[in-house]
């Protein structure tokens, strides 16, 4: 039921996710989070299984910090999406195979942007536009519409937003609570004003929520 997006844009790429943690039809919690920063200007985005998702994204980060430690020097985001489908291949080949798909993003020291959409069996490309879960259904289409290579980051955001409440005027699962990062030559910055960042349900403040369900910003 979840739902990553991804926009790469000439010099920059756009992620998003939902911040919604379920188990079957329960919602457990709803600010879960499902990026996690690889380094300066690299992100990583999962959705799965809450076991391997957390043990699969803490292994690639743990090992990619370790490469730098030991070699002096970062990996570059086509190099780290090679490595996570490499553990990703090889768990495929292991009793305890990872169930998760991600998008990894990243920009390079030149400021060359990329964007790899990855899913459970280790398949891997690159793309200019990506999402995962329920959500892509919905998505998809939208991003072929209206996506361009030359969109500026402002544009890349509005067209982000277009999206997600496309997701939440027409999935009948309720994801009204979304993550964003931009990352660009600059770093990673988080984007503000996303439809459902600031509420758990529709016209739902965080305040009126139960503070067991969500923790308080």
């Amino acid at each position: 039921m979840e739902c990553l997006i991804g926009i790469c844009g000439k010099d920059f790429v756009v992620m998003a996710s939902d911040n919604l943690a379920a188990h079957s039809i329960i919602a457990i919690k709803h600010d879960a989070q499902k990026q996690f920063e690889l380094g300066d200007k690299m992100i990583m985005a999962v959705s799965g299984d809450a076991g391997d998702m957390s043990n699969y994204a803490e292994y690639i980060q743990k090992n990619l910090k370790l490469y730098e430690m030991v070699h002096g020097y970062k990996l570059t985001p086509n190099a780290a999406a090679n490595f996570a489908r490499k553990v990703m291949a090889q768990s495929l080949r292991s009793r305890g195979p990872y169930m998760v798909n991600l998008l990894l993003a990243g920009v390079e020291d030149d400021g060359t942007p990329s964007l790899y959409f990855m899913d459970y069996l280790a398949s891997m490309v690159k793309e200019k536009f990506a999402a995962h879960g329920y959500g892509s259904f919905f998505i998809l289409s939208t991003l072929d519409r209206y996506y361009r290579e030359d969109m500026t980051k402002d544009e890349a955001v509005e067209l982000l937003k277009l999206c997600i409440r496309e997701v939440q005027s027409r999935f009948i699962v309720n994801l009204n609570a979304f993550s964003a990062k931009i990352i660009d030559k600059d770093g990673i910055t988080e984007i503000g004003n996303i439809p459902g960042s600031g509420t758990v349900h529709k016209d739902v403040p965080k305040e009126a929520i139960h503070p067991e369900l969500i923790a308080r910003a």
